[in-house]
C-alpha cells in the first residue's frame, strides 16, 4: 500500500495556457499546499478536465499528495478550451506548447512528465512524436493507449474497420461538440441511436451497428464528428497517418517510458508495439536502455487499482491480478524527476500476468527470446464446421486431406463476443454460444497431458479460396476447459486485399488459393492440463469489425452484401496452421 502522503493538495481552475496560434487551452492545477518548485506530470484528455476530480483515488490528487503538480488540460475544441477539435492530429504541437509553457512558470522545478490512460495515453504517444523532444521533458507513462492509430484504433492491423467502437465513441464525444456549437436541440436524436447502459460510452443500438451504406454515418455525424470523412478517406496505411504513429517515429524519442496495457484491452499491441520500438529505435540511448512493459488480465477502462476484479469479462483471475499501478508510476516518476532511488533501475524491464497460472512474472525482453515457436495444424474429413464437426488440432502436419467450406453471408454475421474491443462487451465470453454456427470452422485438440504456457505474439496461417470478389477471414483461439467452457484468449482479422500490405492493396480472384496470415497480436496464457487448446475460423467478428459485402467497393459504399462460399485448405501441399509461441516451464 501506498504510504507517507506528504502534502495536502489545493486546486487552481481554468488556468488558460497560450498555443503557438494564439488559441488557449484550459487547465484546471492540482498541486502540494506548500510553497517551493515542483516536477509537474501532466494529463491531457478530451473528456472535461474536472471529469475526474470526484475520484480521491485519481492520479490527479495522488500525485500532488506525493509532491508533484498535477496539470488537467482540457483537449483543444473541448469543453473548457478554445479551437476546433480534430482528434488525435492536434495533440503533437499543443501537448509540446503546454510543456513549454509549463517549463517557464515559477512552481516548476524543470522536471515534466506525462501521465494518463487511453486518449489520455494517445496524447503522450503523439506528443512523443514530435521531431524535437522538449528539454525539459524527463518521462512518460502511457496506459491503454495506440501507438499506431490507423492499426489499432480507426483500424486493426488486418484491414477491417473497428466499427463496433468507433461511431458510438464519436457520438459520445460529439455531444460536447454539439452543446459548444449552440446545437443542444440536437443531443436528444443522437442520444436515440445509443443503448441504455451504464457504460462510459454506451453501444449503438443493433439497428444502427446494421445500416447500410456504411458512409451515410458521414453525412448523419457531420455535427458531431467531421473527421470521420477523413477516417473512411485513409483507409489505407500511408502519409496521413504517419506523423503521428510512434513507432514510424521511434528515432524522434529521446525520454524513458513505461508502457502499461492488458491482454483484453482494444489498444494491447498498440502498447507492445510501442515498447518494442523504442527500445529497438529510440533515438538515444536513454531511451532504448529505459523503455518499462507492464501488461495485466484487464480489459480497457482502469481496473487497476480494485482491491478485488475479475479482470475481464466471465474469469476470475485470482487475487494477485490487482495491481497498485500508482505505486508503480510514483516509482517511475520518483526515479526520472526527482532522482531517488527506488529500485526500478535494477528490476527487469517487462512485467506480465501470465493467466491461467495467474500469477505476475518479470522477464528481460518482450517477445521473450527462449520463445519455441511451434505450429499447430488442422485437420478434419471435411467437416469441421462447428464445434460438433470432427475438426481437430495437432503437432503432426496434414497429409491428403478433404478441405473445409462454409458459407459467408454478411447479412448474417458471427456475431462479436467478447475479446479486445470496447464500448461493446470485451473481456472473456464462452464462446459456445457462436461454435454453434455451421459458417464457423472449429479445430480443437486432445486434452493436454501438461500444462502449456503461450506467451508472446500468435498469428493463424490460412490457405483460403473464395467466391468472392474480396472478403475476410477471421481466427481466434480458445481454451477449452475440461466443463466445456470455451474461453477466448486472442482473435484477429485479415481482410484479402491486404493479405500482403496495408499500403498497396492486392485484389484476390475467385476460386484461387491465396496464403493469408492473421495476426492474433499477442498473450500470456498457461492453456492447463486436461484443457483444450481450440482455433475458430470464419469470416466475420460483427460488429467489433465491419461487414466485408465481399466486392470490392469504396470502404463503406455497398448497401447491398453478396453471400461467398469460402474453402480451408490443410494438406501437405497447403498446411493451414496456428503458430503459438510455446515457453518451456
Amino acid at each position: 500500500m501506498v504510504t507517507n502522503n506528504e502534502f495536502n493538495v489545493v486546486r487552481d481552475l481554468d488556468i488558460k495556457i497560450p498555443m503557438r496560434d494564439g488559441i488557449n487551452l484550459a487547465a484546471d492545477i492540482y498541486r502540494p499546499d506548500a510553497p517551493g518548485k515542483f516536477p509537474v506530470l501532466i494529463n491531457r484528455g478530451p473528456y472535461g478536465k474536472n471529469s475526474y476530480a470526484s475520484d480521491p483515488d485519481h492520479s490527479l490528487w495522488f500525485f500532488p499528495k506525493h509532491g508533484y503538480i498535477v496539470i488537467s488540460q482540457d483537449c483543444r475544441g473541448r469543453f473548457d478550451s478554445e479551437g476546433d477539435y480534430n482528434p488525435l492530429f492536434q495533440e503533437m504541437a499543443d501537448g509540446y506548447d503546454t510543456i513549454d509553457w509549463i517549463s517557464k512558470q515559477p512552481w516548476c522545478d524543470g522536471n515534466i512528465g506525462t501521465t494518463g490512460q487511453s486518449y489520455l495515453g494517445a496524447t503522450q504517444y503523439t506528443l512523443a512524436c514530435n521531431p524535437i523532444s522538449h528539454p525539459n521533458l524527463k518521462c512518460m507513462a502511457p496506459v491503454s493507449a495506440s501507438s499506431s492509430f490507423h492499426d489499432s484504433w480507426v483500424y486493426h492491423t488486418g484491414g477491417a474497420l473497428e466499427w463496433g467502437w468507433m461511431v458510438p465513441y464519436a457520438i459520445h464525444k460529439g455531444l460536447n461538440n454539439l452543446q459548444r456549437a449552440g446545437k443542444d436541440h440536437l443531443l436528444s436524436e443522437f442520444e436515440s441511436l445509443l443503448l441504455e447502459t451504464d457504460n462510459f460510452a454506451r453501444p449503438l443500438k443493433d439497428e444502427w451497428y446494421n445500416h447500410l451504406p456504411l458512409r451515410d454515418w458521414i453525412e448523419k455525424l457531420q455535427d458531431v464528428a467531421p473527421y470521420l470523412t477523413e477516417y473512411f478517406d485513409n483507409e489505407l496505411d500511408g502519409p496521413y497517418w504517419w506523423d503521428i504513429n510512434l513507432n514510424k517515429n521511434a528515432s524522434s524519442v529521446k525520454v524513458p517510458m513505461m508502457h502499461i496495457g492488458a491482454w483484453y484491452d482494444i489498444f494491447l499491441e498498440g502498447c507492445l508495439n510501442g515498447f518494442q520500438s523504442l527500445s529497438c529505435d529510440g533515438g538515444s540511448s536513454l531511451a532504448q536502455d529505459n523503455q518499462k512493459l507492464i501488461v495485466g488480465p484487464w480489459a480497457h477502462i482502469r481496473p487497476f487499482t480494485q482491491p478485488t476484479t475479475k479482470g475481464a469479462g466471465d474469469i476470475d483471475f485470482g487475487p494477485d491480478s490487482p495491481i497498485e499501478l500508482h505505486q508503480h508510476l510514483l516509482d517511475w516518476f520518483d526515479y526520472w524527476m526527482k532522482q531517488k532511488d527506488t529500485g526500478i533501475k535494477e528490476k527487469p524491464p517487462v512485467l506480465i500476468f501470465v493467466m491461467g497460472k495467474n500469477k505476475w512474472r518479470y522477464e528481460n525482453e518482450w517477445p521473450l527470446k527462449r520463445t519455441q515457436y511451434t505450429k499447430f495444424h488442422f485437420h478434419s474429413n471435411g467437416r469441421a464446421n462447428s464445434r460438433h464437426g470432427d475438426g481437430s488440432l495437432s503437432l503432426i502436419p496434414p497429409q491428403d486431406e478433404p478441405l473445409d467450406s462454409y458459407i459467408y453471408d454478411p447479412k448474417n454475421p458471427v456475431p462479436t463476443r467478447g475479446g479486445n474491443t470496447l464500448i461493446i462487451p470485451h473481456g472473456v465470453f464462452d464462446q459456445r454460444p457462436i461454435e454453434d454456427r455451421n459458417d464457423m470452422l472449429i479445430y480443437t485438440s486432445e486434452p493436454l497431458v501438461k500444462d502449456l504456457e503461450v506467451t508472446g505474439p500468435i498469428s493463424v496461417k490460412l490457405f483460403a479460396s473464395t467466391t468472392a470478389d474480396d472478403t475476410d477471414f477471421t481466427a481466434k483461439l480458445v481454451d477449452v476447459h475440461p466443463n466445456e467452457y470455451a474461453q477466448n484468449i486472442q482473435d484477429g482479422i485479415i481482410r484479402s486485399r491486404f493479405r500482403t500490405s496495408r499500403k498497396f492493396p492486392s485484389r484476390i480472384y475467385p476460386d484461387q488459393i491465396y496464403e493469408y496470415t492473421i495476426d492474433l497480436w499477442s498473450t500470456s496464457h498457461v492453456f492447463l492440463k486436461g484443457h483444450s487448446i481450440r482455433v475458430e475460423i470464419s469470416s466475420s467478428n460483427f460488429p467489433r469489425f465491419d461487414r466485408n459485402p465481399n466486392t470490392l467497393s469504396k470502404l463503406g459504399a455497398d448497401s447491398q452484401m453478396l453471400s461467398a462460399k469460402q474453402d480451408i485448405f490443410h494438406s501437405n501441399q497447403y498446411p493451414s496452421h496456428i503458430l503459438l509461441p510455446v515457453i518451456s516451464t
